[in-house]
């Protein structure tokens, strides 16, 4: 197992690490898995035995029932294992049983380690954004959890990019805990984190966690183009997270995973997980199991070395369009472009500039 920096913390996590989600099986969750307590034991126990580092959930999964799933398949394991957990979605029928507000997060960690049965978060993730409660309050709360010992580290998911500076401007004013790390979304096939996410994360010192890094099976192999998917699978028109703009690209990215598996006797799956491996800033990528075969899988990604042909044919088959200002600066700029910017434009710059 290779081990990276979250960010500018001093704190190394494995580049894999096992998400939760699947535990549990309560409510919508079902539909994800509903693995139990043996099964995730098991499914723990092989992650760490190859080295993984890290585990991955939030409050919100079943309803809290797979945090207490995980809290009890690590009971005697805890020295060895980096606990990240979330909170803001809502879990109660009240007004304030949601949100990032001081009261919410409070409560949400006290009962996260209740469920877990330890003392203290190692990484506590703002789920999503919350546009009603004031950016200040919510950073002061996190600093509160990071200064009573119940948190170590703190991260986001699934802000965007002025969102994500506003909380880290706030806590560098403020002198308090800042973001280490944000998980967000980001596969060969949805790249638009790479117009400011990466970049932010290049330019602030934040390591990115990658959530649902197959697209929810969709870069597995799977599916295949004018083929049935597999038995039990989601269709492209039920297909929401994420949402599929471009089924013809899709399939184009697909069928070159599967070549460029077959070159390196490995499965799509696995070179969907290098590609994000090989990318700025990624520190860790989220994988979750259904089966241990899966999981076995999965893990054997970070073995895979691409090759720069690879990772050139990968990139030119999913590129996005550069949106505004990014085209203007590619064509007027190019000349005072660095290393932050180069992370994303550096692909659509003429050999000559990129050089």
């Amino acid at each position: 197992m290779e081990y990276r920096q979250l960010g500018r913390s001093g704190l190394k996590v494995s580049a894999l690490t096992l998400g939760t989600m699947t535990f549990g099986g309560k409510g919508r969750f079902s539909f994800v898995g509903n693995t139990d307590q043996a099964g995730a034991t098991r499914i723990v126990d092989i992650a760490l035995d190859a080295g993984v580092n890290m585990l991955d959930t939030s409050d919100q999964y079943s309803t809290g029932t797979c945090e207490e799933i995980v809290g009890r398949a690590i009971k005697d394991k805890r020295g060895d294992v980096l606990l990240a957990t979330k909170a803001r979605f809502p879990m109660g029928p009240g007004p304030n049983d949601t949100g990032l507000s001081r009261h919410h997060l409070m409560r949400a960690c006290d009962a996260s380690l209740k469920r877990l049965g330890v003392d203290h978060i190692d990484l506590y993730q703002l789920h999503e954004w919350d546009g009603l409660t004031p950016v200040e309050e919510t950073m002061a709360a996190l600093e509160s959890l990071v200064a009573s010992g119940k948190v170590r580290y703190i991260g986001a998911s699934n802000f965007t990019g002025w969102q994500l500076m506003k909380a880290l401007g706030i806590a560098d004013r403020a002198g308090g805990a800042r973001f280490v790390s944000q998980q967000i979304h980001y596969t060969l096939e949805a790249r638009e984190a790479e117009y400011e996410l990466v970049p932010i994360s290049l330019d602030q010192g934040l390591g990115i966690l990658v959530w649902s890094p197959l697209g929810g099976g969709l870069l597995s192999g799977q599916y295949r183009r004018g083929q049935p998917g597999p038995e039990g699978g989601r269709n492209f028109a039920g297909w929401k997270e994420p949402p599929i703009r471009d089924e013809a690209r899709l399939y184009d990215i697909i069928e070159l995973l599967i070549e460029i598996g077959d070159e390196h006797s490995v499965s799509a799956a696995e070179v969907a997980l290098a590609w994000l491996l090989h990318r700025p800033a990624v520190a860790s990528v989220v994988i979750g199991a259904n089966t241990e075969e899966q999981l076995r899988t999965n893990l054997k990604a970070v073995d895979l070395r691409l090759t720069s042909a690879d990772m050139e044919r990968l990139n030119a088959v999913s590129q996005l369009p550069l949106l505004y200002p990014y085209w203007h600066q590619a064509w007027t700029a190019s000349d005072r472009l660095g290393a932050v910017d180069l992370a994303l434009l550096e692909q659509y710059l003429p050999r000559t500039n990129a050089s």
